[in-house]
């Protein structure tokens, strides 16, 4: 088993190692169009970059790591609707925000144009009263309500696991609200906040859709530019290359404060019983609570749905949609069968990776060990760029040996199509995954390892049992994902396979808002179920 998941990892890690690869052609052509980009947008790239990624982790935390503390520890009005309601703009792509804000806000829209009648005139709003949303600070918070979720999923499962039971044991020690709270419960969820915050940072960086319609000058954007515009893959994928770099660097650093962590002890009685019952909030606090948790749900998926329906019913009703409805169910099962498969094989993946790097001693290299966190690496790279890292070595095994069938495996195929989106986002499953590994006392294996069990045993009675939740996250996140993905699947499709994403994407990108909004309300109606199910699981039901 060990020989072939390090072989899996080998293969995941193609398109990763093909981007690194683009430096051995690297040659004086190459190097003037680095220097030239060095000289003139590479700043920009990396300062806008910068910026954003900033804004998002401060925001992911924030929302997310504060919904989920309220809604694991403490009971408030409302709180049993948005355990499962703050899951919502899951299935709400940041393209489909970007779409709906724009044209809600812009001068022309109802929102500016009812401002101006109560302000009484017709003029245009000056922006100091009225910003831009098609900028950095709109791409930030569209990021931000579209990204949240990752880490409310996943604190919300670890401090209800638990926590509840630690804070009431330290409130019979004395420990007041504040103390047990920054002290006992925060430190608990430190790992998986900083997962979700990590993967948020990753699909930021990696997004395309939101920079390119906003304009925005970010390092994504560039990448995308040097290859489309400029028709040079290999510069495209040396500047992926550095963005690789910057990942890298984020995810040692998040594996290093890991390590430090360790778990003890199991989930008592006390963890659910009766003792460890939520902090009840009244009065104006519990109010307050209420409102946080509504803000992201309501600006994040509820006014965007409600837009998008007002357009479809406007337009149905000037008789001008004119979408084949009855393709709608061939768009969704393509949707269902690759997220689904795709989120089936990354799960499993992950579980299994986790469990054989666990068994192997933790400072020590291993072949294992390097092969996952190359693939990890996969998540940051914009889907185009799995594309071309993937296109590149077929292109080099084909000159080598023209007889190959391996472009006709991979290329326009639904096995090459789900091959980039295990590549693409085995990382959401390994983080949630890892995440709750680090919450599985290392007793638990030194105990069945003396008692004669192996590393398949382990996992099969032990630790698939207590990972269930996170791997139903794990699966729950590359479901939405893959539901999402635009750029592999445009490139990598069969003819004919169309996926809600790409049908939405193209009718926008087109302007027929209206004709978009069907598919992308779509994509989230299919994106309730995964979600029920999940906020099911996570009660314990």
């Amino acid at each position: 088993m060990r020989a072939l998941l390090i072989a899996t990892c080998a293969l995941l890690a193609l398109p990763v190692l093909g981007v690194w690869a683009a430096w051995l052609g690297f040659d004086r052509a190459a190097a003037d169009t680095l220097s030239h980009l060095s000289a003139t947008v590479l700043p920009a790239y990396a300062l806008q970059s910068l910026w954003l990624a900033l804004g998002v982790a401060i925001g992911v935390a924030l929302v997310g790591g504060g919904a989920a503390t309220l809604v694991a520890l403490f009971q408030f009005p409302g709180r049993r609707v948005f355990e499962w309601a703050l899951l919502l703009p899951m299935a709400m792509p940041a393209y489909v925000l970007a779409y709906a804000y724009t044209d809600a806000l812009q001068p022309s829209g109802p929102v500016q144009s009812s401002l101006r009648g109560v302000l009484g005139g017709d003029t245009t709003i000056p922006a100091a009263l009225w910003p831009d949303v098609r900028g950095l600070p709109g791409a930030v918070v569209l990021f931000v309500l579209a990204l949240y979720p990752y880490a409310f999923v996943l604190v919300r499962a670890s401090l209800a696991e638990r926590a509840a039971g630690l804070m009431e044991a330290a409130r019979l020690l004395g420990a007041g609200l504040r103390r047990r709270l920054f002290e006992v419960a925060l430190p608990l969820a430190r790992p998986a906040l900083a997962a979700g915050v990590l993967l948020a940072l990753m699909e930021t960086l990696a997004d395309y859709g939101v920079g390119s319609y906003f304009g925005l000058a970010t390092f994504t954007t560039g990448i995308y530019k040097a290859w489309l515009a400029m028709d040079d893959r290999i510069a495209a994928a040396q500047l992926a290359s550095l963005l690789l770099l910057v990942v890298a660097s984020l995810l040692w650093l998040e594996r290093r404060a890991q390590s430090r962590l360790r778990f003890a002890g199991s989930r008592g009685a006390g963890a659910s019983g009766h003792d460890a019952r939520p902090v009840v909030l009244t009065g104006p606090a519990g109010w307050l609570a209420t409102a946080v948790c509504a803000a992201p749900v309501l600006l994040g998926f509820v006014l965007p749905c409600g837009w998008l329906a007002r357009l479809v019913w406007i337009e149905a009703g000037h008789g001008e949609v004119g979408l084949p409805l009855a393709r709608f169910a061939g768009w969704a099962w393509h949707t269902l069968t690759l997220a689904g498969t795709a989120a089936v094989l990354a799960t499993l993946l992950a579980m299994l990776l986790g469990a054989w790097q666990r068994a192997e001693p933790p400072r020590a290299w291993s072949w294992l060990r390097s092969g996952a966190r190359i693939v990890s690496l996969g998540y940051a790279v914009p889907g185009a760029v799995i594309a071309v890292g993937l296109l590149l070595p077929l292109g080099l095994v084909q000159a080598r040996w023209p007889g190959s069938a391996a472009g006709v495996w991979l290329t326009s195929t639904v096995l090459g199509l789900v091959y980039a989106y295990v590549v693409r986002f085995s990382a959401v499953a390994m983080q949630s995954v890892e995440a709750g590994y680090a919450r599985i006392p290392v007793s638990i294996d030194d105990s069945a390892r003396l008692l004669g069990a192996g590393v398949w045993r382990t996992w099969r009675e032990l630790h698939r049992p207590l990972l269930r939740r996170s791997a139903l996250a794990a699966g729950l996140l590359v479901f939405v994902d893959v539901m999402k993905e635009l750029p592999a699947t445009l490139l990598l499709r069969p003819f004919g396979v169309d996926t809600l994403a790409v049908v939405a994407y193209n009718l926008a990108r087109d302007e027929r808002l209206a004709e978009a909004a069907l598919p992308s309300l779509a994509i989230v109606a299919v994106g309730l179920l995964p979600v029920a199910l999940l906020s099911r699981a996570m009660r314990g039901r």
